[in-house]
């Protein structure tokens, strides 16, 4: 197969899409369950901390967002080069399959979702906080407001962690586990699938974002995203959820 041909693009907009998929999803672990822990101990104005975020945590968040965007970019690559790929996508008579559809359409959704995490909250609040590092180690006074943009960017990445398992399981397994076997072409079915996940999806995302009760650590809704073992157990948790879901709707 040579690179430069339609088949060979196909392939490597597939491949830089998970390349860049295990740079960002790497990350996202590396700071869910190494740096925020490892981080916490220092204790919030710690001279160590603020040269650890300053340092570290800078560089970093560089690779995490970037890859976010490069992620996402070759993600809709791939729809552009795949012949058909959209064609009567979530109709009975796609070229792909419904189930395949439904589940890749989900994975994409929390996807898009992830990545607009990265930016429009986890980076727009972590600047606060880099920029508040930097400042205490000129000799500049404390940010106050810097503590609470920390809480709202950690809550957002332990977010993305709990979708980034289902994620995973939908991109990866649409084509090896809701192909031949999930052979069902009901797009009604398909649609009810699609519309529960992502009604799931909805009400995660606004209670990481504190519109369920605001971003406060007395907030219970909060539970899932107060530590990272929480984070670990919800991701196990709805991948449970959606793949019952799958079972029910998608499997003929």
């Amino acid at each position: 197969m040579e690179i430069f041909t339609h088949e060979g693009l196909a392939f490597l907009t597939r491949w830089l899409h998970v390349l860049a998929g295990i740079t960002w999803i790497g990350l996202l672990y590396y700071f869910n369950v190494v740096q925020v822990p490892a981080f916490a101990a220092y204790g919030d104005e710690g001279k160590a901390r603020n040269i650890s975020i300053d340092k570290l945590a800078r560089r970093a968040l560089w690779w995490f967002r970037w890859a976010s965007i490069v992620t996402l970019v070759f993600g809709l690559l791939i729809i552009g080069v795949t012949e058909n790929y959209m064609q009567d996508f979530m109709s009975e008579t796609s070229t792909f399959g419904l189930p395949h559809n439904a589940a890749i359409f989900v994975g994409m959704i929390f996807g898009i979702t992830m990545a607009a995490n990265v930016w429009m909250v986890i980076w727009k609040n972590q600047k606060i906080v880099l920029a508040n590092a930097a400042n205490v180690l000129a000799g500049g006074e404390a940010n106050p407001d810097a503590p609470a943009a920390g809480r709202r960017a950690v809550l957002a990445s332990r977010q993305n962690m709990v979708f980034s398992v289902s994620m995973l399981f939908y991109m990866v397994g649409a084509s090896h586990f809701f192909g031949p076997l999930y052979d069902g072409q009901d797009a009604g079915k398909a649609w009810t699938f699609v519309i529960i996940s992502l009604v799931i999806g909805t009400i995660l995302e606004l209670n990481c974002l504190g519109k369920l009760g605001g971003t406060a650590a007395t907030n219970k809704l909060l539970w899932p995203y107060e530590n990272h073992k929480n984070a670990m157990y919800a991701a196990a948790g709805l991948w449970v959820v959606l793949y019952i879901l799958g079972e029910i709707f998608l499997k003929a």
